[in-house]
């Protein structure tokens, strides 16, 4: 679905770069989590497989198809920043639509017929049309994913969405995430700080180390997984580990 080959950004040529000679390969259907220090370049990184940055070097691969220039990827990867960014002037069902207003591909009925199955499955049904600030901070997130969802994409870059919430609301989320992400059939690049929430949603875990270098860890968990595997010893031993080589490498 992606690979990227000894990708380097640097902001400007005389600073040193926020990363360089990248690389990473990502299945169709994986979920696969960013971890590492702020400011060592995880959001840059999305920018970059989204089309929003032009790397300084290396190369971005979509569904096998090489991409020379950045804007040759923009509206083909959904993209999710940490914050919501959800329009407030515009009703949840019109914050969904902004992609088929970009991309006007089939007819708009179909599209709202679409975002209201989505929505519903978001368990945000009746929410169509409210408001922004008349939601909650887990359905904002919530909305905010249906617009990312209802880009078709098949890759989904979401940067910390839950990075935000209290504790519980969050823990609700993930596994909500979870059981939506097993019957969607879409390919999820995850950054977050949460080491608990890497390893309880993800089949790998790149750890991006302050400097440049990604250091990949295969989380051999089974599936269907539920917040009450953060007790087990299994789980308990792999966040160990990930903690480890997260020091080991001055990540913190």
């Amino acid at each position: 679905m992606l690979s990227v080959s000894n990708l380097s950004y640097s902001y400007t040529a005389d600073q040193p770069p926020v990363f360089a000679e990248l690389s990473m390969k990502i299945r169709r259907g994986e979920f696969i989590s960013v971890a590492g220090a702020s400011g060592c370049g995880k959001s840059t990184l999305f920018k970059i497989i989204a089309g929003l940055l032009e790397p300084s070097g290396g190369a971005v691969s979509l569904a096998g198809e090489p991409s020379l220039k950045a804007a040759s990827r923009l509206g083909r990867v959904g993209y999710m920043p940490q914050q919501d960014l959800l329009l407030p002037w515009r009703t949840v069902q019109g914050n969904c639509l902004l992609p088929w207003e970009l991309k006007q591909s089939g007819t708009k009925a179909d599209a709202v017929q679409q975002i209201r199955s989505l929505l519903h499955s978001l368990g945000l049904s009746g929410t169509e049309a409210a408001y922004p600030h008349e939601l909650s901070g887990g359905m904002r997130q919530r909305a905010a994913l249906a617009r990312t969802l209802s880009s078709g994409s098949e890759l989904l870059l979401l940067d910390e969405p839950f990075g935000a919430l209290d504790a519980l609301t969050k823990r609700g989320l993930q596994q909500w995430l979870l059981e939506l992400w097993s019957g969607l059939e879409r390919t999820v690049l995850f950054i977050t700080h949460d080491l608990e929430e890497a390893l309880l949603l993800s089949d790998r875990i790149y750890l991006m180390h302050s400097g440049g270098g990604l250091e990949e860890m295969a989380v051999r968990l089974p599936r269907p997984r539920s917040g009450q595997m953060i007790y087990q010893p299994q789980f308990i031993a792999l966040r160990m580990e990930l903690e480890r080589r997260l020091h080991g490498n001055c990540a913190y």
